[in-house]
């Protein structure tokens, strides 16, 4: 296994033909295809599945269930501990522990997607239901399993590198299932469209089959073993502790994922039907919704905490066992990065905020007056091209610049990329302005996108590198989802302002260029004038950019601790 890199940019430069050359490397190929092979399911349960039960005759309702598929995504960082420690019997001695889960996942997903072919959803909908599930569960193990590989093959100079195939590959997969079972949904069917697909697994198999196996994986020893043995009472500890584990995945999954099913699925069971919708039409409502599903993942947090810690003065087996499963990873992270670990899970928190607020482009754009033909074009052509760019940009600048430097880079590239849609809403419904914009956009999210996670990946250790990276990705969303609910309202709230006479009425004047039209039928809904309406999206884009202002004071805080550090030394984490 190749050495796990500090994040820091003491190491040595490449130049810029040698990082270019990286994207052409062995691991880089093999990372293209495992992140193809990861992101084929994703789509397959729940999107494009979604237009085949729709087409099979069931209702919107009954397809809005099977959004449940993808839940296990959100959680996976709870088994993800098992991926590190347990070994694959038959096969982690031939294949390494890394590959070796690779290829069961691979298999499985195969086999459940082949299994699905042969359904037919209007008469066994309960066995597609089961199916889909299974497949998210085993895509979400998939990925713990990949991304483990990718940190740990990769090294400072290479996880740049790593991570843009990664996202090439992944990208790429999501094309590809959401139009080819369309596509040929007619000529082969349903059935024989997702045959295929699960065909198109291979090329995640040969990835893993390419892949260089680890030289060592060191699986870090459970606790327990030093605990007296009390059958009995051990018994009810676990039941215990194990309600509190489910109690906390179901608070963390609803609060991640946006969907309250695993609230109202006991409060249902327990005869609470009222309490049950009443959870369902919080989590609808805005702004509560988003409050309320923060408050639940970090409830679903606190949960979970109070699940692993061991009894105070009393040790026991249970209690041993389940912190150095799910506890010891972050204990190991704050220890190693004492005195800068929150700094750094701030960080992680706000450094992708300028993207996440943007949730309400769709109505910016045809507000502003553009057609759904040409935001689609732009968006889906030319916003996709952009992207795969920025993704390969971030990678290159990793491996030239050092993941630190990047990381600053990308820190400033979000908030001034929202900056350009200030300067759209001031052109109007120009295309070539659009296509600037959403240019500029979707490069920079693309490169901050890579920087991050090949930051996150550097924070990892060895024999912790799932379970770390697992619980990074899935929390890093949580405060962009939370600040994203007030977009609309603010928007709104600052062109009643701005008509009011307040002190964003003097970018009315601004939108005096502005063709005729635009925001004018948008403003009648919202009864606002149209001037008013601009003066809003004006002022928005400046706070979102405003809000990656915290991104880049802690991105640079950051870069000027791992100066401070000593030459040479590196945060105290076993070598991979």
């Amino acid at each position: 296994m190749i050495k796990a890199e500090s994040p820091d940019d003491g190491g040595k430069q490449l130049s810029t033909l040698q990082a270019l050359a990286i994207f052409l490397e062995r691991r880089s190929l093999v990372m293209l295809a495992l992140g193809f092979a990861s992101g084929l399911p994703n789509l397959l349960i729940f999107d494009t599945l979604s237009a085949w039960l729709r087409d099979a005759g069931l209702s919107l309702e009954v397809i809005g269930i099977f959004s449940l598929a993808t839940l296990a995504y959100s959680v996976k960082f709870l088994w993800a501990p098992l991926v590190d420690r347990a070994a694959i019997p038959g096969l982690t001695g031939r294949l390494g522990h890394r590959r070796s889960w690779m290829l069961v996942c691979q298999a499985l997903i195969m086999a459940a997607l082949l299994a699905i072919s042969g359904v037919d959803p209007a008469r066994s909908l309960p066995a597609m239901a089961g199916l889909a599930i299974f497949v998210g569960f085993v895509s979400a193990t998939q990925d713990i399993v990949i991304d483990a590989w990718r940190i740990e093959a990769a090294g400072a100079e290479r996880a740049g590198a790593l991570a843009a195939a990664y996202q090439w590959g992944y990208r790429i997969a999501m094309i590809l299932a959401g139009i080819l079972p369309l596509v040929l949904s007619d000529a082969l069917g349903w059935g024989g469209s997702y045959a295929l697909m699960a065909g198109l697994m291979l090329a995640g198999t040969a990835g893993v089959l390419a892949a260089p196996r680890e030289t060592r994986h060191e699986i870090r020893p459970l606790g327990g073993d030093g605990a007296p043995s009390r059958p009995g009472r051990d018994a009810l500890e676990w039941t215990g502790r194990g309600a509190l584990v489910l109690a906390a995945a179901g608070l963390l999954g609803s609060g991640l994922s946006g969907d309250p099913f695993l609230i109202r699925a006991p409060l249902s069971a327990l005869g609470l039907n009222g309490l049950a919708e009443a959870v369902a039409a919080l989590w609808a409502s805005k702004p509560g919704g988003a409050i309320a599903q923060v408050a639940s993942a970090v409830g679903g947090l606190a949960v979970l905490s109070g699940a692993v810690l061991p009894l105070p003065g009393a040790p026991t087996r249970p209690g041993r066992f389940l912190f150095s499963a799910l506890g010891e990873p972050l204990a190991d992270f704050a220890r190693r990065h004492s005195g800068a670990a929150g700094l750094i899970l701030a960080l992680i928190c706000v450094y992708r905020l300028p993207d996440f607020v943007l949730n309400i482009m769709n109505p910016f754009y045809l507000d502003l007056g553009f057609s759904k033909l040409e935001i689609a074009e732009i968006r889906k052509v030319l916003g996709v091209v952009m992207s795969v760019a920025g993704v390969g940009l971030g990678g290159w600048a990793v491996a030239r610049l050092g993941l630190i430097r990047a990381l600053v880079i990308g820190a400033f590239a979000g908030p001034v990329s929202n900056l350009a849609f200030a300067w759209l809403t001031l052109q109007g419904p120009q295309v070539w302005a659009l296509a600037v914009a959403i240019s500029l956009d979707n490069i920079a999210s693309g490169f901050a996108g890579t920087c991050l996670i090949a930051y996150m990946s550097s924070l990892t250790s060895q024999g912790f590198t799932a379970s770390q990276y697992a619980l990074f990705s899935s929390l890093y969303a949580l405060l962009g989802k939370l600040v994203a609910s007030q977009s609309g309202r603010l928007v709104e709230g600052v062109a009643r302002m701005a008509d009011a006479g307040g002190p964003t009425a003097a970018l009315r004047a601004l939108l005096g260029p502005a063709p005729a039209g635009a925001f004018s039928e948008a403003a009648l809904k919202s009864g606002v004038s149209a001037a008013g309406l601009g003066a809003g999206y004006v002022t928005f884009f400046v706070y979102s950019a405003l809000l990656g202002a915290l991104g880049v004071i802690l991105a640079l805080a950051v870069a000027a601790r791992e100066r401070r550090r000593p030459a040479g030394r590196e945060p105290d984490q076993t070598p991979a």
